[in-house]
């Protein structure tokens, strides 16, 4: 049987009446189970003042109205086989209803803690409320389901689906990267405890992509910096991208800008040295011919005849 959703007060009618009604599923015998109310004494032989009457009419109504909602706070829990209560949820996920499916996979757990199924309702409610982009109340599911069960199956899976949880909550670069750097974290987790797994290939392209979004606010903070003069600042942004993040689409940009800063404060050699990283490794990269235009004071793009290699050359030779 289906637990029952109560009857509650609703404060723009000021009367009891059933909410959620359409969510509410009936009982295995086809009858829904109301909050009963008792019924009231009958009033006893005599006679009242009409004041009286009005009176004792009013406090019915109100004792009336107070017992039947208050009997409905109540929920009705009614035991149900797990198999009923584990198929039924897997319907409502099926049909997109995702909060009745969380609740019904809840119950499972709840009705049938010793089941082999109830690992099983634990991991699906952690889906369903992923797929109800929920991703809070996932993930604090999903952990205790790692806690109780690390030995399960699926516990490659639930990684997976907690990690999918963070990545899913990244935002633009211009706002706080928490959620980004939990994902990262939890991404790594995926490949390097489960490498050969069915959910690492796609955990490593989402890694990548946390990455290059972990560098682009690394880039985001050097720009601000650097428009407000503050260069020092802008090198430490640009650094971090350089050595923790040299994988990126970022790091040629970050090195050009390493040029352009230190050039600005008059450090030279570390200017050369920057460009020279960038030249060896991006000889293509319009930040490199960038970076050299600064150098050499020169605006020069290469012919189509040019060899990078003899481009890279005069640099070196210009600044050897």
């Amino acid at each position: 049987m289906a637990v029952v959703s109560s009857s509650r007060l609703s404060p723009e009618s000021g009367q009891c009446g059933f909410q959620g009604a359409a969510e509410t599923k009936q009982a295995i015998s086809g009858s829904v189970m109301n909050p009963s109310i008792q019924p009231l004494s009958p009033r006893p032989k005599g006679r009242y003042s009409l004041h009286a009457l009005r009176s004792l009419g009013a406090a019915l109504i109100l004792a009336t109205t107070l017992a039947a909602c208050s009997s409905s706070d109540e929920e009705v829990y009614i035991e149900r086989t797990v198999g009923e209560l584990y198929n039924n949820a897997m319907d409502e996920l099926n049909a997109g209803a995702y909060d009745e499916a969380a609740n019904l996979f809840d119950e499972v757990e709840r009705q049938h803690p010793y089941s082999v199924w109830a690992s099983k309702a634990q991991l699906m409610a952690g889906y369903a409320h992923y797929s109800a982009n929920r991703y809070g109340q996932a993930i604090d599911t999903l952990d205790r389901f790692i806690q109780l069960h690390p030995g399960n199956r699926d516990i490659a899976y639930a990684h997976y689906l907690k990690a999918l949880s963070y990545y899913e909550q990244i935002s633009d670069i211009k706002r706080d990267q928490r959620n980004t750097r939990r994902a990262r974290a939890a991404l790594e987790e995926v490949v390097r405890r489960f490498p050969d797994s069915e959910y690492a290939r796609d955990a490593r392209l989402k890694l990548d992509l946390t990455v290059d979004h972990l560098a682009g606010k690394e880039m985001e903070v050097g720009r601000y910096y650097m428009r407000n003069g503050e260069y020092l600042a802008a090198i430490n942004r640009f650094r971090i991208v350089v050595e923790e993040y040299d994988t990126t689409s970022h790091t040629p940009e970050a090195l050009h800008r390493l040029v352009e800063s230190y050039l600005t404060l008059g450090v030279n050699e570390e200017a050369k040295r920057a460009a020279a990283v960038l030249g060896y490794n991006y000889p293509d990269s319009e930040w490199y011919r960038d970076s050299y235009s600064l150098m050499t004071g020169r605006d020069v793009r290469p012919s189509d005849e040019d060899e990078q290699p003899g481009f890279f050359g005069r640099f070196l030779n210009v600044f050897g």
